[in-house]
């Protein structure tokens, strides 16, 4: 073997082992779990599954689950993460949610994301799994006239086994504390605007994908530093093996193959958005708490950029902002694609 192919070999036995590792993990990190409502075994051998970590989103809930419902969601895996506003109590009464509850560490279970790949692992093999945070709603093409299960069963028939959306803010025009989104209210009638452009996107050798930044966040609130804005990539649609597991959020996973969700030789593959609900009014008080339990990556990092950018009266509109119409208009502005999806 030449001296590239014995580091090829490493690289690839470096990430297995990654790997193994984290599903050892999330197997581990069971035990934090408590059964609140299992409704496990209704789930049908063809429902596609929605998997949630939580805290203190009751006010989203109702709208959240309706949404997802529309689509062709078939059965709610979620996690809540020790709330106190009646979160639990609300999700115990839905007939299509499983729900387990812990007061352990978010940060020290990677952010949620151990809970999940134990729930993936257990409950997600063999079903297309959406996994998603509260405030995320995935928008993809044909969406109008096609439910979620014809996506997932084209995606079958052509063989692939991931669908990537890149999230993308929506934001108010006006003050963020001013975007009041009542309980059960659709919450882009209130936060409608985006930026159409201002990303960057860098590929991720080790893991295949890409690294996708900026937006009104980076624009926002880490101007003098774009490069530690979040990252905007997401692989939030997957059919679950036992062998897979989120390396990191659902910004990435492995084995590294799942990444590959774009055509490198110039041709668009399909793929969608995640609207991002981040910025109304519950926000102030939301990055508030956050920078207080210092339960996010970096030691909260970005919720201290987000409480001292609210400080300074930050406003996310600006001249270039687009108001959000429907899919197509997304396409026409290169955030998806409907690939070869005709």
């Amino acid at each position: 073997m030449s001296g590239l192919d014995v580091h090829q070999a490493r690289v690839r036995l470096r990430r297995r082992l990654e790997r193994q590792r984290l599903i050892a993990r999330g197997i581990r990190r069971r035990r934090a779990l408590r059964p609140v409502a299992d409704r496990t075994r209704q789930i049908a051998p063809d429902d596609i599954l929605c998997l949630v970590t939580l805290r203190n989103e009751r006010a989203r809930l109702p709208y959240f689950l309706n949404y997802y419902r529309a689509l062709g969601v078939r059965h709610f895996l979620m996690v809540d993460n020790a709330s106190t506003d009646g979160s639990a109590d609300w999700l115990r009464g839905q007939p299509d949610v499983s729900l387990w509850w812990t007061d352990h560490s978010y940060k020290g279970s990677r952010f949620g994301m151990d809970w999940i790949n134990w729930l993936l692992l257990r409950h997600g093999r063999g079903h297309w799994c959406l996994t998603v945070d509260p405030d995320e709603f995935l928008v993809y093409p044909h969406m109008d006239q096609r439910p979620l299960a014809a996506l997932t069963a084209w995606l079958d028939d052509t063989g692939r086994r991931s669908f990537p959306a890149m999230l993308l803010d929506m934001y108010p025009k006006g003050p963020v504390e001013d975007a009041i989104c009542t309980e059960g209210e659709d919450p882009f009638a209130v936060a409608r605007w985006f930026d159409p452009a201002n990303y960057s996107i860098q590929k991720n050798e080790y893991f295949g994908n890409l690294w996708i930044q900026g937006g009104p966040r980076t624009r926002a609130f880490f101007t003098d530093d774009p490069l530690s804005g979040p990252a905007l990539n997401k692989i939030p649609l997957v059919k679950w093996h036992l062998r897979y597991a989120y390396a990191s959020s659902t910004h990435m996973l492995l084995p590294r193959g799942l990444n590959l969700v774009y055509d490198e030789d110039g041709g668009e593959q399909v793929s969608g958005c995640l609207l991002h609900a981040k910025f109304l009014s519950s926000f102030t008080s939301k990055s508030a708490e956050e920078l207080d339990r210092r339960q996010h990556y970096g030691n909260s990092q970005e919720y201290r950029a987000y409480h001292a950018g609210l400080h300074r009266g930050v406003q996310l509109w600006c001249s270039e902002s687009r108001e959000y119409r429907d899919w197509r208009q997304l396409e026409d502005l290169g955030l998806i694609s409907r690939g070869n999806w005709a």
